[in-house]
């Protein structure tokens, strides 16, 4: 569950305030990183006007700041950014909470897997947390769907096969945590 503290970001900016907490960079490596074929826009694009708003948007909540000038071979002169300390601590905190709804798995979760994959981190307490987080959500529809009939059934049914799906797919990564928990 969100910290009451924790600033209201979109994905996108999330992506951005969790790139810059990587090391320091600058505005275009994020563009080409969260471009189609970035290794992170491959999963979440965002477009280059969206990095710099988000870059806007961070500062100005005192995430991230701006580093002093450095020459470039390929341009004008950058100036890259760096996390702020509160940056980091939102940072660290949106990576380790769960995606409250299923159809985030695909977007959100996915993006928090690969950053924690760049970081060198164990994503297993997110893991865990995510399908401690499903499993009793798919109990219920289980439960629902056995009274369902007519199109709320059919809805039920694709609600459950969903967060089914998802919960396999957490079941399949390789994680210590997971591979203990009854399949």
């Amino acid at each position: 569950m969100k910290h009451p503290d924790e600033p209201a970001l979109s994905l996108s900016e999330w992506l951005v305030l969790c790139v810059v907490c990587e090391r320091p960079t600058h505005g275009q490596a994020m563009v080409t990183l969260l471009s189609p074929g970035g290794a992170l826009g491959q999963i979440w694009r965002v477009h280059k006007a969206g990095v710099y708003r988000g870059i806007e948007r961070l500062e100005s909540l005192g995430l991230i700041q701006t580093m002093g000038p450095e020459p470039s071979r390929q341009g004008p002169i950058r100036f890259p950014l760096e996390a702020t300390s509160t940056g980091r601590a939102a940072a660290k905190a949106w990576l380790s909470r769960p995606v409250e709804h299923v159809r985030d798995i695909r977007s959100e979760l996915l993006v928090k897997l690969a950053l924690l994959d760049r970081a060198g981190d164990d994503p297993g307490e997110l893991l865990t947390a995510q399908h401690a987080q499903l499993v009793p959500v798919a109990a219920a529809l289980d439960d629902h769907l056995r009274d369902a009939t007519g199109f709320d059934r059919t809805l039920i049914l694709w609600r459950y096969e969903t967060i089914s799906t998802a919960i396999r797919f957490l079941e399949a990564l390789p994680d210590p945590a997971l591979g203990a928990l009854e399949r």
